[in-house]
């Protein structure tokens, strides 16, 4: 009897996990869902140098998306305040 119930739970349990693999088609909205990517996608989107991603941005594997990242960036460190870190050699004014 034992054997049985055994037998017939894990049945039921291996049924269950079957179902619950699949979804249901009726469950998706895409009415909602386009109106969403569409306005994430317009305020990532930049200007490159070469090949993009889908979503708009620079794609790095590409030697011309590396090459503008590097003319871009400026070496200047500044604190949270805005002001020149004078920590850094670029920031320190040569003395006499």
């Amino acid at each position: 009897m034992k054997k049985i119930i055994l037998v017939a739970s894990l049945m039921f349990a291996f049924a269950g996990f079957t179902i619950a693999q699949t979804t249901p088609a009726s469950t998706t909205k895409k009415t909602g869902t386009a109106a969403k990517t569409t306005a994430t996608t317009a305020k990532t989107t930049t200007t490159a140098a070469g090949p993009t991603k889908k979503d708009g941005t620079a794609d790095m594997r590409y030697k011309a998306n590396k090459d503008a990242a590097k003319a871009q960036t400026t070496t200047t460190h500044v604190k949270k305040d805005g002001t020149p870190d004078k920590r850094y050699k670029e920031n320190k004014t040569p003395s006499k």
